[in-house]
């Protein structure tokens, strides 16, 4: 490996039994030991599907991650970016060593601290003082180390009043503040962060960005980063992973892997439909992307051709959820102002500038209907996208679809009735 190459991953795939813990069956733990004492490869390294979630598959083994070739100098900021369920978090966790590879190998200069999911490697029972002692342990720092950073950890997480209170005390918020102050205040070589951004108010993201960029550019460690959030890769990472179905899909420029990603993302399906030419997600500026956090504005933007030769139409739009129940809708005929007149070929823009979605995936459903009720062509699983989880009400409240379909925004208030005489 090369003096400056931080981090060299070779080969690296991940295989997965689904249903069972572990290999799964005696027999084949018998079969691979037989395979290994003869020197012979894993007999169920050739099988197995990718991790295609679009399509059924057949067998019981399944790649999630497949010959994943790249390297990272020291310095850099690696963006992995990829869907949900593309392999990513699968990836840091092996580099992490949360998890082992079943084949391939990595080589790393130096420590790694990683920050994979809320209160990973934290003691629910120990205070956030004595949990800093304990990452740092386990990142190999003596205690002297560790005191010497305590002051700036405390003070970056605003943790300072309940530092000596127990972790399982501490809302969401708190105690991803806490862990990313402790994997980069503690100074590891490589620091590997996994949707952090997706947790916390604005103020600790742009506090995260900030950190992570001095990280990387004023001390020379190495960090690798994976998240939705478009605009934060572009603006931090030097280089961009992208990651499809557990494969390498792109590896190089920021700018192009983003490109890249977008552009595979909006023809992932080719539209089965006479009318309907072509479905994007945007931003509420225009920027393309496939995930939004909660209460996010976005635009749905349909090209259409043909609907001049009908009339009392509407276009509409219906956002299922992964259960393919209808989640909610809309449509020109809903919208104020909208006219009734379709031309030739016509560009129809919905746009939500706030959105109450709770955390999950969504697909979008396309209907061209008659305003009495017939339908004239209805488009399934035109495109889908992410909601993803933060802390929407600024409370360290995180929510899911446990919580129901939609959020609400509003305010509660505890008064005290005094009782009856």
């Amino acid at each position: 490996m090369k003096s400056d190459v931080a981090i060299k991953v070779e080969g690296l795939s991940k295989q997965y039994r689904l249903g069972v813990v572990g290999t799964g069956t005696i027999s084949h733990d018998l079969n691979r030991w037989w395979a290994q004492l003869r020197g012979k490869e894993d007999p169920y390294l050739k099988i197995g599907e990718t991790n295609d979630r679009s399509q059924k598959g057949t067998s019981d083994y399944v790649w999630s991650l497949k010959d994943i070739d790249f390297e990272v100098k020291q310095g850099e900021v690696l963006g992995v970016i990829g869907k949900n369920g593309a392999g990513k978090s699968t990836l840091l966790k092996i580099l992490s060593k949360v998890t082992g590879p079943t084949t391939g190998r990595i080589m790393a200069k130096g420590r790694i601290g990683a920050l994979l999911e809320v209160g990973t490697g934290f003691h629910p029972e120990l205070t956030g003082r004595e949990n800093v002692f304990l990452n740092g342990a386990i990142l190999g720092m003596t205690k002297m180390e560790i005191k010497s950073k305590l002051d700036e950890i405390i003070d970056f997480s605003g943790c300072e009043r309940y530092i000596d209170t127990p972790a399982k005390r501490y809302s969401s918020g708190m105690t991803v503040r806490l862990a990313f102050a402790v994997a980069a205040f503690l100074e590891p070589e490589i620091l590997i962060v996994d949707e952090v951004l997706a947790v916390g108010d604005a103020e600790f993201q742009k506090k995260a960005i900030g950190k992570m960029q001095d990280v990387s550019k004023g001390e020379g460690r190495t960090v690798l980063f994976v998240s939705h959030n478009m605009g934060a890769v572009e603006s931090l990472c030097t280089k961009c992973l992208v990651l499809k179905n557990g494969q390498n899909s792109f590896l190089g420029d920021v700018p192009e892997g983003v490109k890249h990603y977008l552009s595979n993302k909006e023809s992932k399906k080719d539209l089965v439909s006479r009318y309907v030419e072509k479905i994007s997600l945007t931003s509420l500026n225009g920027v393309a992307q496939d995930a939004f956090f909660m209460g996010e504005g976005f635009n749905i933007e349909i090209l259409v051709h043909g609907l001049d030769v009908f009339q009392g139409i509407h276009v509409g739009v219906f956002i299922m959820d992964t259960l393919n129940q209808k989640v909610t809708s809309f449509s020109t005929a809903m919208s104020k102002g909208s006219s009734s007149k379709h031309f030739e070929r016509e560009l129809i823009t919905f746009s939500f500038p706030n959105q109450n979605l709770i955390p999950s995936s969504y697909v979008i459903d396309i209907s061209i209907s008659y305003k009495s009720g017939g339908r004239i062509e209805y488009v399934a699983d035109a495109l889908s996208f992410d909601i993803i989880a933060s802390d929407i009400y600024g409370t360290g409240s995180y929510l899911n679809t446990h919580f129901g379909k939609f959020f609400l925004n509003g305010l509660a208030k505890v008064i005290e009735v005094p009782q009856e005489v």
